[in-house]
């Protein structure tokens, strides 16, 4: 097996064994591509926790939102990151700081260099993938 292939392998698995997944990037506007994906976890069974910077609302899909990972008071399992990839680099160290189990940057988005921050600092790491699209693949086994 590839690094690359066994890198992704332990993102699945990350996301398959995750319970909290922090969103970042997930507001209330229901047509946005991180509110239907964060929505289709939140019915899969996992908890999501809404983080959006310009928070606009106390809560997203019934959950308290939080302007950062590092306001976040219990553990967060995965990180899925829907924002620019320009933006990504303070995402990365706050799911380092906090302890988070995974950063997931959405399809589209790409760091190079924080995914390999992320993995050197034990996170399970992987960019530009669909996390309900692995999700449901996975599933399907």
């Amino acid at each position: 097996m590839t690094t690359e292939a066994a890198e992704a392998d332990a993102s699945i698995t990350a996301l398959m064994e995750a319970k909290t997944i922090a969103v970042v990037g997930l507001d209330t506007r229901t047509t946005r591509t991180a509110y239907r994906i964060a929505d289709y976890l939140q019915n899969a069974g996992y908890r999501i926790i809404p983080v959006w910077v310009q928070q606009e609302a106390d809560e997203v899909l019934g959950e308290r939102a939080y302007a950062s990972l590092r306001d976040i008071p219990e553990k967060v399992d995965l990180v899925d990151v829907f924002v620019r990839s320009e933006q990504t680099g303070t995402v990365i160290d706050d799911a380092i700081a906090i302890g988070a189990g995974a950063v997931w940057l959405q399809q589209g988005i790409v760091n190079d260099e924080g995914i390999k921050q992320a993995r050197e600092a034990g996170l399970a790491a992987t960019q530009d993938r669909c996390t309900m699209v692995d999700h449901r693949e996975a599933l399907q086994g």
